[in-house]
């Protein structure tokens, strides 16, 4: 392994260990009970293993997705790559880590949350936001390059320490899930992350950070596939040790009553919770200012990327007007809280995410075995047909196969590359 494929392996961890994705696990390790492997299992599948594996395929297609999505169509190549910039933008991505911040760094040391204190948070922090995306040069770097490695080695020491305080805990029952098992409950919550529409965005940046070392493409293909291994080994241990920690909490019916009642998320409770157990209260600042910081940083990152992705498909309008813009949104946004916030991105992501994992499955299939054009057309409109019909609630897909898991869309994935194969001798060699 070369100094550079460990650099781009940790650039990987840093693109993908958004301080939001630390609420998730936790939470999912406190309702899975003794489901919890099962759980924390299909979480690491959707929220490592899919966006990594996202990274891994672009490296094989010369120009990455945009190229390989702009031969399937133009048309469906804009959309679905705005659709995806918007959504780990101005809608979702970046609101969240503003609401993570506050509820992190701000909320536990207020005797009570008001929409005031957030608003004066917010604007705060996107303002400096707004600073930061107008003049970007090299300060995202230079902060991520000092935050990621204090925050990992914060996380690791809390770790351990939790270990220490937990272990012994009475085990604690888990909480019913209906209508799916708690292996596909994980699969959903990883889709939370929003890690793998992200990969399809910024394997730009990973393909362009090796290439820049001039090397070959079966190099830039090996470099690829082995700094996702490192990104997915360490993101992989962090998850399911934040889930163990939610796993091993104990929070009473009172305390479930009040985290309800103040519409509070359950994963930034047990962090903060654990924190001050751990290392007091000055542990618990010390987290929550390294957290902020994580998340605007992200944020910075969002907000350069999209803005520059807009003004380069619609260069008519300038990039500061899409960083005001897209600031504004997210400040918008990001004031209706946390829980808000990730509730009114689930419907999104679940017609986004099987689009994105069909994409990222049947380009890797195509290195295999060559996909016609028409197979793989037909498959993404099936696909994107039956993910839109299941979130809108349309009432034939109540009947279809993997339903209760959330993955209706799979068969139909096969069934249009079926279908495509076998109509292809008889459409145009031109498609």
């Amino acid at each position: 392994m070369t100094k550079n494929t460990f650099v781009v392996g940790f650039l990987l961890f840093a693109i993908f260990f958004g301080a939001g994705n630390l609420i998730f696990p936790p939470k999912l390790g406190y309702e899975s009970g003794i489901e919890f492997f099962s759980a924390i299992s299909g979480f690491v599948l959707t929220g490592v293993g899919l966006p990594l594996l996202g990274i891994i395929v672009s490296a094989f297609y010369n120009g990455g997705y945009k190229s390989a999505l702009d031969k399937i169509h133009p048309w469906f190549s804009l959309a679905f790559l705005v659709s995806i910039y918007l959504a780990i933008g101005p809608f979702f991505a970046g609101p969240r880590t503003a609401a993570t911040a506050y509820e992190m760094a701000i909320m536990p040391f207020l005797s009570e949350a008001s929409q005031i204190s957030m608003l004066i948070f917010t604007l705060a922090y996107f303002s400096l936001t707004l600073w930061l995306a107008l003049n970007p040069n090299k300060v995202v770097d230079r902060i991520g390059a000092v935050l990621t490695p204090i925050l990992l080695i914060t996380i690791i020491a809390l770790v351990i320490r939790s270990i220490s305080i937990l272990t012994g805990e009475e085990e604690i029952a888990p909480i019913t899930i209906t209508e799916q098992s708690y292996f596909f409950k994980g699969v959903i919550d990883g889709y939370l992350t929003m890690d793998a529409l992200a990969s399809l965005a910024y394997s730009v940046i990973v393909l362009h950070a090796i290439r820049g070392k001039g090397v070959s493409q079966a190099a830039l293909q090996r470099q690829t596939i082995t700094a996702a291994i490192v990104a997915a080994v360490a993101l992989g241990l962090i998850y399911i040790a934040l889930g163990w920690i939610g796993n091993n909490m104990q929070i009473s019916a009172e305390t479930m009553a009040m985290i309800s009642e103040r519409n509070l998320d359950l994963g930034t409770y047990i962090l903060n919770t654990i924190t001050t157990e751990a290392f007091g209260e000055l542990g618990r600042a010390v987290l929550g200012i390294i957290v902020s910081l994580a998340c605007l940083t992200t944020a910075v990152g969002l907000a350069v990327s999209v803005s520059e992705y807009f003004n380069d498909i619609f260069p008519k309008i300038s990039y500061k007007i899409y960083v005001i813009l897209f600031t504004v949104i997210s400040f918008i946004i990001a004031n209706q809280g946390l829980k808000e916030v990730i509730s009114k991105s689930i419907p999104v992501l679940l017609v986004l995410y099987p689009i994105a994992m069909t994409i990222i499955l049947m380009l890797l299939v195509n290195l295999i075995v060559k996909l016609p054009i028409t197979a793989q057309r037909l498959s993404l409109f099936l696909v994107t047909i039956i993910s839109i019909a299941s979130v809108v609630g349309a009432g034939f897909t109540a009947d279809l196969p993997l339903k209760p898991y959330s993955m209706e869309w799979l068969p139909f994935a096969l069934l249009g590359g079926v279908i495509g194969v076998a109509l292809h001798p008889f459409v145009s060699k031109k498609q």
